[in-house]
């Protein structure tokens, strides 16, 4: 299971959040850089950047950011926030992104998204479905949709999509734990790579999500505020 540190990104910080509410902001890192040069150091590969302003304003905002990390790290960065067209989308790779996430885009404009995954793979275009009280979420979980989690991860399995990312909003950034039973069902009626986000708290965490068979973990809060050593992290890469 691929271990992947997320640094979600408001006004060029690095800052953690609670159920997605910008109200909750805590401000952990004045340099993203920094976090991300440690991680590298310590061993990670990857990394799960969010550009958190963009989700919001609905377009991309924080590319400088990914630009700067992909040119002084060798991090396989997957990118996601306010990713709504074609040029957003051009400008993220362009930055040096690896992979993106899309996830508003998928449910508000199904056509753009379909058209990334036939032009540039599955395994560049990362289908984001997070959820609250299993509907699907948007703008930044400033919204909710009427879609269920698993119909919609199914649909775009159809379209051709490999990998997924799932938050349960109710878990994350709270310490208490991951929606295992969410995971589950998933991972039971499709066949997607899954990458589990939000709720980790502490390796033990990790160690089940691995036994239960998720290609990836995105770890946040639980190393922010010391829950998770950067060795602990080394060791199970």
């Amino acid at each position: 299971m691929r271990i992947i540190p997320a640094i979600d990104i408001i006004d060029g910080k690095c800052v953690r959040l609670s159920k997605g509410d910008y109200n909750t902001k805590i401000i952990y890192n004045e340099n993203p850089l920094e976090v991300a040069k440690e991680f590298e150091a310590n061993g990670i590969q990857y990394l799960h950047l969010v550009d958190l302003d963009g989700a919001k304003s609905q377009h991309i905002v924080n590319h400088k950011i990914l630009e700067g990390i992909c040119s002084k790290t060798n991090l396989k960065i997957d990118f996601g926030g306010g990713l709504k067209s074609d040029e957003d989308l051009k400008i993220a790779f362009e930055s040096g992104a690896n992979q993106i996430t899309g996830g508003s885009i998928a449910v508000k404009n199904p056509t753009i998204f379909k058209g990334w995954i036939k032009k540039y793979g599955s395994d560049k275009i990362i289908l984001g479905a997070d959820c609250s009280n299993r509907k699907i979420a948007t703008t930044g979980w400033l919204e909710t949709s009427e879609l269920d989690v698993i119909e919609f991860i199914k649909q775009y399995e159809q379209e051709g999509v490999s990998y997924v990312i799932c938050t349960d909003i109710a878990k994350d950034g709270m310490l208490q734990g991951t929606s295992n039973e969410l995971y589950n069902e998933i991972m039971a009626t499709s066949n997607v790579k899954l990458i589990a986000s939000g709720g980790v708290s502490n390796l033990d965490d990790l160690i089940l999500l691995k036994e239960m068979g998720c290609e990836g973990a995105i770890v946040g809060k639980a190393f922010y505020e010391g829950k998770i050593t950067l060795k602990q992290l080394q060791e199970l890469c």
